[in-house]
């Protein structure tokens, strides 16, 4: 039950709290009045409503996923926590049960769960080894247009490096990607030749004109560094789509002085962001006995030099990330934690709204009159009040319409997980 069901017609919500940072603003939080008509953000004032306080924030952009991916772990856990025993058991799992009604299923189930934490629009990767890509691609194609107009939606294709070259059937899955309007992605990690392989990936996204969209150094080996030969490849290419680089877990565990100019070359060559902490948390440094390395990427570092920084919600339920919900506020609570955005800037929230938005292309939210009114409003009057709790019954307002929030049950997916 949300904490208040809000009446119909034109609205006034008197009395938000805001970051003042999607007001153009100074400063962290500020007060205000917002008008709803005709499911936009508007001048004229309607029915008021005291909110008391409650923090509002335009409903969010979660920029990488893995919907495909999401819901297995019941019938495919991972055996030992670590990222290869992720590797092993989904691509195990892939080719024994990953039918387009499976796919479909579990895609849907993630897209309600989306949708009911308030997320507005979403990028997925999709694993793309064949013949999986020619079964995944019509999938999302169908997905995507199923849920127009509650989530807007975006896929990469994700590949191995080792599976890039002209030796491989890449250049077929760059044309399913292209067909289907989504973006060239691959993981990227230390193998001899990686610099010819991500000159052949930059060539097949040119000329397909084509995003790209990288995994890249999931590790803590500090001797990783796929991501200086990225950033190197778009400044030598002049390649001019948007590129984002996601992970970047060894940038944390190399010499400051190396580190800051691969960071100055992510700079240089308008690379943009995505950190996801909770999966990276939850593989990076699994040893014997205690963690002792968090996992998580330079983002203050990246941040203080320009760079475009985000979070996302990385897997759900799968082996590779054991829990979460797609849901973007435990997302910002979990990142601010693990990342101490606290004490920090006071414009982080852009970074789980604005900035992916930014990164992916998607329409810009904000609460300027005339955009949609798509909302996330919480009980919560303040941060700390915020990260307390996980916020269960905010509120979502979708073009001006307060929805249900009725998440889904996980006994739906029950006839899935039965295995032979």
């Amino acid at each position: 039950m949300d904490f208040l069901d809000l009446p119909p017609g034109p609205l006034t919500l008197k009395n938000l709290t805001v970051p003042a940072c999607f007001l153009a603003g100074s400063g962290d939080l500020t007060t205000r009045d917002l008008h709803i008509q005709d499911g936009r953000i508007s001048d004229q004032p309607g029915t008021e409503v005291d909110m008391k306080g409650a923090m509002a924030f335009p409903a969010f952009v979660d920029m990488h996923t893995h919907l495909d991916k999401g819901h297995i772990w019941p019938r495919a856990a991972n055996p030992d926590g670590s990222f290869d025993g992720a590797l092993a058991t989904v691509g195990a799992d892939r080719q024994a049960n990953w039918t387009a009604e499976d796919v479909a299923t579990r895609m849907n189930f993630a897209l309600r769960c989306a949708y009911a934490h308030g997320t507005r629009a979403l990028r997925t990767h999709i694993d793309s080894i064949p013949p999986q890509d020619d079964i995944s691609w019509p999938v999302f194609k169908e997905m995507r247009a199923r849920w127009q107009g509650r989530i807007d939606l975006q896929a990469a294709c994700l590949v191995g490096c080792d599976a890039v070259g002209p030796e491989t059937p890449f250049a077929h899955t760059a044309d399913l990607v292209a067909e289907a309007g989504g973006v060239l992605g691959m993981v990227a990690y230390p193998v001899p030749d990686i610099a010819e392989r991500v000159a052949y990936f930059f060539k097949l996204a040119g000329e397909r004109g084509l995003q790209a969209d990288f995994h890249v150094d999931e590790t803590l080996d500090p001797s990783s560094e796929t991501l200086r030969v990225i950033a190197q490849a778009v400044l030598e290419t002049g390649f001019d789509a948007p590129v984002t680089v996601g992970h970047l877990c060894s940038l944390s565990a190399q010499d400051p002085n190396r580190a800051a100019e691969t960071m100055d070359l992510v700079a240089e060559a308008g690379l943009h962001v995505v950190s996801l902490p909770m999966c990276n948390l939850y593989l990076q440094d699994r040893q014997d006995g205690t963690p002792r390395m968090r996992g998580i990427t330079l983002v203050h570092e990246l941040k203080a030099r320009g760079v475009n920084v985000s979070f996302a919600s990385d897997n759900t339920r799968d082996p590779f990330y054991a829990y979460g919900d797609l849901d973007m506020i435990e997302v910002m609570r979990e990142a601010t934690r693990i990342g101490h955005l606290d004490h920090s800037t006071a414009d982080w929230s852009h970074a789980f709204v604005t900035n992916p938005a930014k990164a992916c292309g998607f329409d810009l939210p904000g609460f300027e009159v005339g955009m949609p009114a798509d909302l996330v409003i919480c009980r919560a009057r303040n941060w700390a009040e915020l990260f307390a709790r996980p916020q269960a019954d905010r509120i979502v307002i979708r073009e001006g319409q307060q929805i249900d929030r009725q998440l889904p049950d996980y006994a739906e997916l029950d006839h899935l997980m039965r295995t032979p």
